[in-house]
């Protein structure tokens, strides 16, 4: 018993009798509302729910039937929720017809920097901007940011541009200033399977960015965001970054496969960051036009006004000029599948 799905009819005073019985019993209900039904997702270990337990609650008024998930991501699955997810960050809607662009550098540097690029990306179309305060490098000697100062300039950047924040949190005792400044909180690759971290942003309504592990699988990347469904946030985005392959052509192997295999698994929203995916600049174009093309919901682009002087992967930074160009092909692209950019 992982789901039970309500007659159309059921009351909420049915609704919260069998939530009860549901939590008498030790378990928690994750409760979905569409236009025809309303869904509980029982959130728990059910395999120890009996065969007479099950058709006790399937007896119950309101319930109309109850499924078995074969999928150990439940919340994340298409079998808890057929149709596309969706969620509003102020005024733009995830998930919907509209694909995204997050743009921005890699890590916020200084507030004139960042103000130029936020007002370039925001000319050609870009609807967040992005940024890493809190950078996790793979040597402890490189840039690590500039933690609440850099979040204050994000701040700054919303404030003149309008485009909400999308920042990195690395660390449970961030959480406070994260959600002081963040509209979107990402989830980075080395974080990915951090389940005190996945369990705390779960506990918070900030949509999260989860972007994929270094050698993740697919299911890995579903399971993690169950972790985050399961505390009772279901705003999650998830993101296909590039995995680790024996390539060495490009910095990691970006796995367009993903998007269409989450999109078959799980009623997400999906992001592509073709930036990490590929790690070089001239590559980060078609990859970005692929993804498009592929079913992807939304982009994190990485822009940076002079890539050679950035305190971090500016080799895989476009410069504004270039990302002008990408946002117009990537029009041309979207028209093709049905969508907006």
């Amino acid at each position: 018993m992982d789901i039970i799905v309500l007659t159309p009819k059921a009351t909420s005073k049915e609704l919260k009798h069998i939530i009860r019985k549901l939590e008498a019993k030790g378990f928690k209900a994750n409760v979905s509302r569409g236009t025809e039904r309303t869904v509980i997702g029982v959130i728990g270990d059910t395999s120890k729910i009996t065969e007479d337990e099950t058709n006790a609650f399937g007896a119950m008024p309101g319930v109309e039937k109850i499924h078995r998930i074969i999928q150990p991501f439940k919340l994340a699955s298409r079998d808890f929720k057929a149709k596309d997810t969706t969620f509003k960050v102020g005024r733009h809607t995830i998930g919907g017809k509209k694909i995204h662009v997050i743009a921005g550098p890699c890590a916020v540097e200084n507030l004139p920097t960042l103000l130029k690029i936020g007002q370039e990306v925001h000319k050609a179309g870009a609807t967040f901007i992005r940024g890493g305060a809190f950078k996790p490098r793979t040597s402890p000697y490189a840039f690590q940011g500039l933690g609440e100062e850099g979040l204050r300039y994000l701040a700054e950047t919303r404030e003149r541009t309008g485009m909400p924040v999308v920042t990195e949190i690395m660390d449970t005792r961030d959480m406070g200033v994260i959600l002081k400044y963040a509209d979107i909180i990402q989830i980075g690759a080395r974080n990915m399977q951090n389940f005190r971290l996945l369990s705390e942003v779960g506990s918070h309504d900030k949509p999260i960015v989860l972007k994929r592990g270094l050698s993740a699988t697919i299911k890995e990347l579903l399971m993690a965001a169950e972790y985050i469904m399961a505390q009772g946030n279901n705003k999650v985005i998830l993101c296909e970054r590039g995995i680790r392959t024996f390539e060495t052509a490009t910095r990691n192997t970006l796995d367009l496969n993903a998007i269409p295999v989450l999109k078959k698994l799980s009623h997400l929203p999906v992001l592509v960051d073709p930036s990490h995916g590929a790690g070089r600049w001239d590559l980060v174009m078609p990859m970005a036009k692929a993804a498009v093309a592929a079913g992807a919901d939304a982009l994190m682009i990485e822009v940076h006004t002079m890539p050679e002087e950035a305190l971090s992967d500016g080799e895989q930074s476009l410069k504004p000029d270039k990302f002008r160009l990408l946002m117009k092909e990537l029009k041309a692209v979207a028209r093709a599948v049905g969508r907006t950019i």
